[in-house]
């Protein structure tokens, strides 16, 4: 099993429990840490097959279009859920004085994900 698919494993468990204890929160934090992990593992796909010349950016033959997804390192994901926790702490000291609440949530978020560093 690779990290990729045991973190989303462990997430989309957590997930799961979250949405059962009707926790928003960790449903929020869940949902985009899975989203990074995916974001990360597309590919920029630059292709040599020729043309369609129907439809912009369209190739022709089977299969022509298609480029196996990134395998992230546990380290890489480690890092990606880090820097979701250090966008919701920075988010959130900017609107501290304004929106207090939203400023609380998304520390919640955080926690979460600072939470996840350590089980996974």
């Amino acid at each position: 099993m690779s990290h990729a698919t045991h973190w989303r494993a462990k997430l989309r468990d957590a997930l799961m429990a979250a949405r059962k204890d009707r926790d928003a929160t960790r449903v929020a934090a869940l949902r985009s840490a899975l989203s990074a992990i995916d974001n990360a593992e597309a590919v920029d796909v630059r292709l040599d097959a020729q043309s369609s010349g129907t439809i912009a950016g369209g190739v022709v033959g089977l299969g022509a279009a298609e480029a196996a997804r990134r395998e992230l390192s546990d380290d890489e994901i480690r890092e990606l859920v880090r820097a979701e926790v250090d966008e919701r702490m920075t988010a959130a000291a900017a609107i501290d004085t304004t929106h207090t609440e939203r400023a609380a949530s998304l520390r919640a978020e955080a926690a979460v994900l600072t939470g996840l560093l350590g089980d996974v």
